[in-house]
């Protein structure tokens, strides 16, 4: 097995720029960034909706098949008047099978062996099915003491990742079709928490609602510790406002972008479907928060919002009610040189931005 972040890396000649490439199921988004007196600078980016190629709305969480993801990936590359095809390459969280185990004390030697050995009371599939790769989580008292042999006794906390190998067939012939470089392939969730996360002592927890479902992670010290899909996402609002006020989704689609929870009285039945399904997700999200807490006895300091889903008017005060804790959007174009003019524009833009500038972050340094 591969050291963890290394799901199928290449080497390329080195290339000045790179993208980060984000295939969301509404959306396909890419960002461009190139190394400039030692810091990431923003070239180009750009967003794509992928439900017109399914003859669906805007706003639709579709699954394309291989060549109209083509088409629609080729489509924003030549929108965006990107210049390189070397590349980071985000796969969904649904598409990987994540776990937290805890092996017994062994060996250096020993370790690879005796994860694949664990994983498969985790993993519904023979091994030889997925792509498997995992990461020791340091514990807490090897962040102030150098004793190994005492974690070596407790045995180790480990994160193990596994992704079906038709999955990561399918995404390499699509990026054949694209005649993009891939430099590797690495699950969204660690490309988001690179970009919206500062390092940190401190414990957060990430919600990322995209189209389909809302994510979350929780991170300590930099380290994934826990993850949770729920299946709803911001396509489900629209779906509930077209059926509930008897409109077409097109038009509950631009209700809810245009007006979200600051509607006013006059929108107040918008405002009530909207609160009920945010409130359903904050429950299942407070659910997972306080089951983290009460496991580790710590508490979680600040949440983050990322995701097209969060930019609706109203979210983050809403989900400031619903957790009692700092809530904040993240900034991922922050960690980039870009025009101070559009200052403004980034900083509404980035929470939706965040799975493809942490993946050119990480493309970036893998070419030095």
């Amino acid at each position: 097995m591969a050291s963890f972040g290394s799901f199928l890396s290449s080497f390329f000649k080195k290339e000045s720029s790179v993208l980060g490439i984000d295939i969301g199921s509404s959306s396909v988004k890419v960002i461009q960034i190139k190394k400039k007196r030692g810091h990431a600078v923003l070239e180009t980016y750009g967003e794509l909706a992928l439900g017109p190629y399914a003859n669906m709305e805007i706003g639709r969480a579709v699954a394309l098949p291989p060549d109209r993801l083509i088409e629609a990936i080729k489509d924003i590359l030549k929108e965006a008047k990107t210049t390189t095809l070397v590349s980071g390459i985000a796969l969904p969280f649904s598409s990987s099978l994540i776990a937290f185990i805890t092996i017994p004390p062994v060996g250096d030697k020993q370790v690879a062996d005796v994860v694949a050995l664990e994983a498969r009371k985790y993993i519904p599939v023979p091994l030889n099915e997925v792509l498997l790769d995992y990461s020791i989580i340091p514990r807490e008292d090897s962040f102030v003491t150098d004793d190994s042999t005492k974690t070596e006794k407790q045995g180790r906390d480990v994160l193990v990742v596994a992704i079906h190998n038709e999955y990561i067939n399918t995404y390499q012939s699509i990026m054949v079709g694209t005649k993009l470089n891939p430099l590797f392939y690495e699950i969204e969730l660690f490309s988001s928490i690179r970009s919206a996360l500062d390092q940190g002592m401190s414990t957060s927890m990430v919600i990322d609602m995209g189209a389909r479902s809302t994510k979350l992670y929780i991170v300590e010290r930099g380290i994934l510790r826990a993850s949770h899909i729920i299946n709803k996402g911001s396509q489900d609002i629209t779906l509930t406002l077209s059926k509930a006020l008897s409109i077409s989704i097109s038009e509950a689609e631009n209700m809810k972008r245009v007006y979200g929870l600051k509607g006013g009285p006059e929108y107040k039945e918008l405002t009530e479907i909207i609160t009920v399904n945010l409130d359903y997700v904050f429950y299942e999200a407070n659910s997972s928060l306080l089951n983290y807490q009460k496991k580790y006895a710590k508490n979680v300091s600040k949440v983050i919002l990322t995701g097209g889903g969060v930019l609706l008017k109203g979210f983050i005060d809403l989900a400031k009610i619903s957790f009692q804790t700092d809530v904040s959007y993240a900034d991922p174009f922050g960690k980039l040189e870009t025009p101070a003019f559009l200052a403004e524009e980034f900083t509404q833009a980035g929470p939706e931005f965040a799975v493809a500038i942490g993946a050119a972050i990480r493309a970036l340094s893998e070419l030095e």
